[in-house]
């Protein structure tokens, strides 16, 4: 039997929204590419820095490989604002890659979900930094 998991809905006050975004910084960091990925509708559209995506299954592919090239995964997320079905945030990602590099990766995010707590849209804008 699948167990459903309980998502906060919008319209969001800061307390629900808190919730919801533990959520989710819950299951990025699970590193589990299907966990993450069905937090997006099936429609959903992302923008990652530089990367398009539409469909929760290029979303799932593209989680995927990202998460394949970085190591000792964190990922904090810091919300800032929410209003209806929209949420603003910054966050910090500390990984390493292949060569055990630290970096640390610093951005904001805007998110839009629908009337069940999916996210139907997520623009992604960052920065990543070599750590020494």
């Amino acid at each position: 039997m699948k167990t459903l998991k309980y998502l906060p809905v919008p319209p969001w006050d800061m307390e629900t929204a808190a919730l919801r975004l533990k959520l989710l910084e819950d299951d990025f960091n699970s590193l589990d590419a299907k966990r993450i990925s069905d937090n997006f509708t099936v429609e959903a559209e992302v923008r990652f820095g530089t990367h398009f995506l539409r469909g929760r299954g290029e979303i799932r592919k593209f989680i995927a490989a990202d998460l394949a090239t970085r190591n000792s995964y964190k990922l904090n997320l810091d919300l800032w604002g929410a209003l209806k079905g929209r949420m603003a945030l910054r966050f910090e990602l500390e990984w390493s890659d292949a060569d055990e590099k630290p970096y640390k990766s610093y951005g904001i995010q805007v998110f839009q979900f629908d009337d069940e707590g999916s996210i139907t849209m997520n623009f992604v804008s960052f920065n990543d930094q070599e750590l020494s």
